[in-house]
């Protein structure tokens, strides 16, 4: 008999994107025993073996089909790749975003500097840890600007005149401000995403591999995501209607002999949702109820 086939995904063994991926596969239903000691740890409630490496070697492994999958920053993905000369979008399928890990690659330069477009940066000096999606942005505005490459701590290339300015990762932007500079261009919007080898697969294999991203897209849909249930006058269900965010059409439940009130229920990603309560409630709504919704599946 032949032994049941599986297939391997690769995430980020330490770093920004590590809880998140395990808690999202977990969460999938591929459960496995995290060891220091060790690289592979297969799954016993599904048939994946989930591998811990460095972020900058998972577009590596999928690419060779070391790995059939892996969860990467989408800036990892190309800054890794284009260093190899390797075409992303040829060689790496993404699957699908993951809604999380988001950043932006930012060129930022010192808050006294002028700055009146890209050509401003003519002739002058950028730190940065993305020499490639540098380049391809200076390339691509006809700029001629050289890049100091740096591993860490970026952002204060400036100041210890290794730079005029630098490209970094920027999510909320206080280490710039704590720097002395100012975000002018993003070059890049980065998340994490699934993505699979583009090498050719035997079908149980790809058939595994559907299956997990059926499993993934069903979690990352229902993050945001609230089921609310409610009672309410016929009459307000244009207004209802009007309010909710819903994802498709409410149900609609008659309550009562004559018809005159309804539950109504529906899925709503509203992310304030005590607003979205006072508005429900000022046209009538009553009983509101707010459940979480743990996957979402087509």
């Amino acid at each position: 008999m032949n032994p049941t086939p599986r297939v391997r995904i690769a995430i980020q063994k330490k770093g920004r994107l590590s809880e998140r991926s395990v808690e999202l596969l977990r969460r999938c239903g591929v459960d496995f025993d995290v060891r220091t000691d060790q690289l592979l740890f297969p799954s016993s409630s599904f048939p994946i073996d989930v591998m811990l490496v460095r972020d900058d070697d998972i577009p590596l492994y999928v690419y060779e089909g070391i790995c059939e999958l892996g969860i990467v920053g989408q800036n990892v993905l190309e800054e890794t790749l284009a260093a190899r000369a390797v075409n992303v979008a040829e060689n790496v399928r993404t699957l699908t975003a993951l809604g999380f890990g988001k950043c932006r690659l930012a060129i930022a330069v010192p808050k006294g500097d002028r700055y009146d477009g890209a050509k401003t940066l003519d002739g002058k000096r950028l730190a940065t840890s993305y020499p490639q999606l540098l380049g391809r942005y200076l390339k691509s505005k006809g700029v001629t600007a050289s890049c100091v490459e740096m591993n860490g701590s970026v952002e204060i290339a400036p100041a210890l005149q290794l730079a005029d300015g630098i490209c970094d990762l920027v999510q909320t932007g206080s280490t710039l401000v704590a720097n002395g500079l100012r975000e002018v261009e993003t070059i890049f919007e980065s998340q994490a995403v699934l993505v699979q080898t583009q090498r050719p697969l035997e079908p149980e294999k790809q058939q595994l591999v559907r299956r997990l991203e059926q499993r993934v897209v069903g979690v990352t849909r229902a993050v945001g995501a609230k089921y609310v249930m409610m009672n309410a006058p016929r009459s307000a269900l244009e207004a209802i209607r009007k309010i909710m965010p819903g994802m498709e059409s409410p149900s609609v439940i008659p309550l009562g002999d004559d018809g005159q009130k309804v539950a109504v229920h529906t899925v709503a990603r509203e992310t304030d949702f005590w607003v979205l309560v006072e508005q429900l409630k000022a046209v009538g709504a009553s009983s509101i109820l707010i459940a979480p919704v743990e996957k979402i599946i087509d």
